[in-house]
């Protein structure tokens, strides 16, 4: 997939699915614009939850989708889809990592049964128009990871004949801020679409986010010296995440999580989302946990083989968990990623 304009060279599919999140569109184009509000938006979807009559939201680039009633031939990201199918809306279809090679669901597809949507694309650059055009959208949606309202996984080269089919877009973004930014966004999408959000279900869901957050931050409070390090392997490099524009790790430090933080300059290479090491190098930051990423994108630590990294003390420690740098925003989704930080520091011996 090329990059918006300006003109940036071509980056390799790694280093715009490497560690920190979705890399390469938001890191390198974090400077192209701040068309979006700190804050994420508008405080609510502006629509009904009538399946008739006029609908609008007002998505985090400030834009405001319309239609003439609810959209029900939704076509999304793989995230965004598995986020609303927990609030009860079944996209059509989706784009991005739908499955994996022997045909199961992906990480990122959540509960969706995947036999159940059209895949439009399952990897990078990957986005079938002639299957969007043949399912009649009437809302596409996507996540951010920008300031420039690139909406991820829609391929920049095709993304006017994309549009051009004539559904109305809405971009939640994932940039920049906390959490439970974009979490309420998604919870404020789904309403407008028809979703119950005031139900039992959805309310228990939000009381244990709530419950898990006071557990981490209660952990992280007890064993502040703890250092967790995030990151993620490819073949040749580790990726050492920072605590900053992430969504998850900007929530874990503001609970006090004490996070392997690379210098600006080091992360630099990485638009500021991340520091590449050789693996010689691995051992470069001293930490006690260490968060991989858990996408099928990355080598998941069971299959790194680099003897550097099996002697670092976390690992011999068994002290590794795992991490998913695009989180499926839901409550009931974000639960396990608080509740298995929060233990691991309350379990974890300082070996650093």
């Amino acid at each position: 997939m090329s990059q918006p304009q300006p003109r940036i060279p071509r980056l390799s599919r790694r280093g715009v699915l490497a560690a920190g999140g979705a890399i390469g569109l938001g890191a390198a184009l974090a400077a192209c614009g701040d068309g979006d509000k700190k804050d994420g938006g508008s405080d609510s979807g502006k629509g009904s939850a009538a399946k008739s009559g006029p609908w609008s939201f007002e998505d985090d680039r400030g834009q405001t989708a319309k239609a003439d009633k609810v959209p029900s031939n939704i076509v999304a990201f793989v995230g965004v889809a598995a986020a609303l199918y927990d609030y009860g809306i079944q996209t059509k279809g989706v784009f991005g990592p739908t499955t994996t090679k022997d045909g199961k669901a992906d990480v990122q597809a959540g509960d969706m049964d995947v036999a159940k949507v059209t895949v439009l694309g399952n990897e990078w650059g990957q986005f079938s128009i002639e299957k969007y055009a043949s399912l009649a959208p009437d809302l596409l949606i996507s996540t951010m990871f920008d300031n420039a309202g690139t909406l991820w996984y829609v391929p920049e080269e095709s993304k006017k004949k994309i549009l051009a089919v004539g559904a109305p877009s809405v971009g939640v973004s994932v940039y920049d801020r906390q959490l439970t930014q974009p979490l309420e966004r998604m919870l404020a999408l789904a309403k407008s679409l028809g979703a119950d959000v005031d139900n039992d279900k959805v309310k228990q869901a939000k009381k244990r986010f709530e419950d898990a957050a006071a557990r981490l931050r209660a952990a992280a409070k007890a064993k502040p010296d703890i250092k967790v390090l995030v990151g993620s392997a490819s073949q040749d490099l580790f990726y050492v995440s920072g605590s900053d524009l992430s969504v998850d790790l900007e929530y874990f430090k503001a609970l006090g999580v004490n996070l392997v933080e690379p210098p600006e300059q080091a992360k630099a290479k990485g638009g500021g989302w991340y520091e590449s090491l050789s693996w010689e190098n691995v051992d470069k930051y001293a930490a006690d946990i260490i968060m991989m990423d858990n996408r099928t994108s990355a080598i998941q630590p069971a299959a790194i083989t680099q003897a550097t990294w099996k002697k670092l003390p976390a690992v011999k420690a068994n002290q590794v968990i795992a991490r998913n740098p695009e989180p499926i925003l839901s409550y009931d989704k974000c639960v396990p990623l608080l509740e298995d930080l929060a233990k691991a520091i309350e379990t974890a011996k300082k070996v650093s």
